[in-house]
């Protein structure tokens, strides 16, 4: 594991945060003590000389550091983990990648930046009033949530396989309906109470919320009436049974975001060529994430034999794929 790869992880974290807490707190007293060292020097005594209110100006920083390290804090339990265990906080770096690669994907950069803030918003608001959280990074739910809609789908049938607390489901129908759509969604998953993956602990979310389909409903509640009539079947999407139940149609779009090993993807991507509509968007999640080389690895298998898809690219850690 590389060093910056030691030092972005969850026990890394963990470790350096009382060294974080100790170098905040001697910032802190820094601040202070240069705060009364400037009242010392500019009003003799410390105390206000009559020479233009130094020290009604000293108790007026002190005031204004004070209303920031509140501010601060407010921002932090809105956006930060302290508030909800996982950051969604921005940089710029990261954000005008993704603006570039999203403007790539649907050629048109406006476009790309007001979809892509407009889906900022919306995963903050859905993860203050959801149960549990989205799955992934800030930057590739941001990417999925403003791309999709650009992509220009050919019907509004969107199948979901995989879909944890249905909270990307309940974003997506909201950005489709921004764009005057009238989203029909169906998810599968087999609704364990934990996360699946092989290869990976089985351990209850860190939000503490079951993954069940009660959360899952009362998710796709807050994307109003197109989300309450979600059609959801529990079971793996490589179950024949399962795969006969939500057959029926020709799907516009298809998020792939279920099992993350390579013969996973490699069963769910043949699934997919059987049910997408022509001109279908696909979407191949996490696909170049370190933590999962399987997903790549089974795309690029699949693209190099007979296939209807082609690949359009991608934006952050998820693959566009368009069916003929």
């Amino acid at each position: 594991m590389s060093s910056r790869s030691m030092l972005r992880s969850p026990l890394s974290r963990r470790l350096l945060r009382p060294v974080a807490d100790l170098i905040d707190g001697r910032i802190e007293r820094q601040v202070r003590s240069a705060v009364a060292r400037t009242a010392a020097e500019r009003t003799p005594g410390g105390q206000d000389g009559g020479d233009g209110g130094n020290g009604v100006d000293t108790e007026r920083l002190v005031r204004d550091v004070e209303l920031l390290r509140r501010r601060q804090l407010t921002f932090e339990l809105l956006l930060g983990p302290r508030g909800r265990g996982i950051s969604r906080m921005v940089a710029e770096a990261p954000l005008e990648r993704l603006y570039a690669e999203v403007a790539k994907l649907a050629g048109d950069r406006d476009a790309a930046v007001r979809n892509v803030a407009a889906a900022f918003r919306l995963l903050v608001a859905l993860e203050s009033l959801g149960v549990g959280r989205i799955a992934g990074g800030t930057m590739n739910i941001c990417g999925k949530l403003g791309t999709i809609p650009l992509l220009d789908p050919p019907n509004d049938e969107v199948l979901e396989i995989g879909t944890l607390y249905g909270m990307f489901s309940a974003g997506l129908v909201r950005m489709l309906e921004r764009d005057g759509r009238s989203p029909k969604l169906t998810i599968v998953d087999p609704f364990a109470g934990v996360q699946l993956q092989p290869g990976s602990e089985q351990r209850p979310d860190p939000t503490g919320a079951p993954v069940d389909e009660r959360a899952v409903r009362t998710n796709l509640g807050l994307a109003g009436p197109a989300g309450a009539a979600a059609r959801i079947q529990r079971g793996f999407s490589e179950d024949p049974a399962t795969r006969a139940a939500v057959s029926d149609r020709r799907y516009g779009v298809i998020v792939v975001d279920g099992d993350h090993s390579a013969e996973g993807v490699a069963r769910d991507l043949e699934w997919a060529e059987e049910i997408a509509a022509p001109g279908a968007v696909v979407v191949l999640d996490d696909y170049g994430d370190p933590h999962w080389p399987g997903i790549k690895e089974a795309l690029d298998v699949h693209l190099k034999g007979e296939t209807r898809f082609s690949y359009l690219g991608r934006a952050a850690h998820s693959a566009y794929l368009r069916a003929s």
